[in-house]
């Protein structure tokens, strides 16, 4: 484990990805890729690789920009673990996240572009899941030490990623985003970092789970309701330091998400205390991790 003293160094980055994600299976859209450069300039929403954006095309795209040679902080909008007051109990004694991830990986491994659902689904670990309609009984639904800390510092409430159903479902995301994660790190060994299970140092990718919530109130927006004006856009963009984004009308939640995010990736990313915040400590980092911008 990486002493907190180094993760607190920010890392200089030239570009900033934001990924609003689905874990949706079949033809979906909901995937939305936006970019911000160094400096000022507005967020870029990105065309889909084909038709729509999937996960697998997500992570291919990634992997790609590794050979221009610039530092890139990319965020993805999931779930990078679970409450391991569950989920430690799916591993060997001291495993961890990255364990976690594989694991994920190997029970839903024949589902294509990274489907993660299978996992909840299988027979020894679907207990743990609310897979539909009313609350089992005596369900008590976990909760990540971000996903609480979030809420305290009033940046919205992230639901539990063993919730696996309903319009605000972060589940069968998380799932998937795991699987990303397994087959991305097992692909640019030694060039990706995944904060905080991994300290940034001089590696040129570094992925970090955000919360698009997070980005719209520390932009002065504490309406619930998605964001589908540009004017209400550039708006939150300026309080982000950010001008005015470059999309095609019309908005899409989606991509107003994933603009307002890179935007907001590059307003924090030189600030030291994100990436030590208060609310985490070691064990949590290698298991649980953590929401990027949320101090706890």
């Amino acid at each position: 484990m990486t002493p907190r003293s180094e993760q607190a160094i920010p890392a200089i980055f030239d570009r900033f990805i934001a990924v609003d994600w689905s874990g949706a299976v079949g033809a979906y859209d909901g995937i939305a890729v936006a970019e911000c450069r160094a400096g000022a300039g507005g967020p870029v929403l990105l065309p889909p690789v084909g038709r729509r954006w999937t996960r697998t095309a997500v992570a291919g795209w990634l992997e790609a920009r590794l050979d221009g040679g610039d530092r890139i902080l990319a965020g993805i909008d999931c779930a990078f673990s679970l409450p391991f007051a569950v989920a430690a109990g799916y591993l060997p004694p001291g495993g961890d996240a990255r364990a976690l991830w594989a694991l994920v990986d190997r029970v839903a491994g024949d589902a294509p572009d990274f489907h993660g659902a299978g996992f909840a689904r299988h027979a020894d670990y679907a207990a743990d899941f609310w897979h539909r309609g009313p609350r089992p009984a005596g369900w008590v639904e976990p909760h990540r030490a971000a996903e609480l800390a979030c809420r305290r510092d009033r940046l919205g409430a992230p639901d539990s990623p063993f919730k696996q159903f309903g319009p605000k479902t972060v589940g069968p995301g998380a799932l998937a985003g795991m699987r990303v994660l397994h087959h991305l790190r097992s692909r640019l060994d030694g060039r990706l970092a995944v904060w905080p299970f991994e300290a940034p140092a001089a590696q040129p990718l570094v992925m970090v789970e955000i919360f698009p919530r997070l980005f719209w109130r520390r932009a002065g927006r504490t309406a619930s309701a998605k964001v589908r004006d540009r004017a209400e856009l550039d708006a939150a963009l300026a309080r982000l330091g950010s001008g005015p984004a470059a999309a095609p009308d019309p908005l899409t939640d989606h991509a107003t998400d994933a603009l307002v995010a890179a935007a907001g990736l590059r307003a924090l990313a030189a600030d030291p205390a994100v990436w030590s915040p208060p609310g985490l400590d070691p064990a949590t980092a290698r298991t649980e991790g953590w929401i990027f911008g949320v101090r706890g």
